[in-house]
């Protein structure tokens, strides 16, 4: 059951960051795109020290805004290494 939230959950932070970013590649890339940037959230607000990173990805405000930040980190390196098209 936990991987249907994974993906509930990753489809909504890579929907989230799409709109924040612009353009969008549908339902399986948002997935993707949010359960991969929740990880570079967790890894990177690790690193800084900030304690409520590690619920990245979790179903709360918290676990969404911090994977919504790395989605939009992955996003962004993604377009500027020419790979993910606006």
């Amino acid at each position: 059951m936990e991987w249907v939230v994974i993906i509930l959950v990753g489809a909504l932070i890579g929907w989230l960051a799409g709109q924040i970013m612009g353009g969008g590649g549908g339902l399986v890339m948002n997935i993707i795109i949010g359960v991969v940037g929740s990880f570079v959230g967790r890894f990177l607000g690790g690193l800084l020290g900030i304690g409520g990173a590690a619920s990245a990805g979790s179903f709360s405000v918290m676990g969404i805004v911090f994977g919504v930040i790395g989605a939009l980190i992955l996003m962004f390196v993604l377009r500027a290494l020419g790979v993910f098209k606006k």
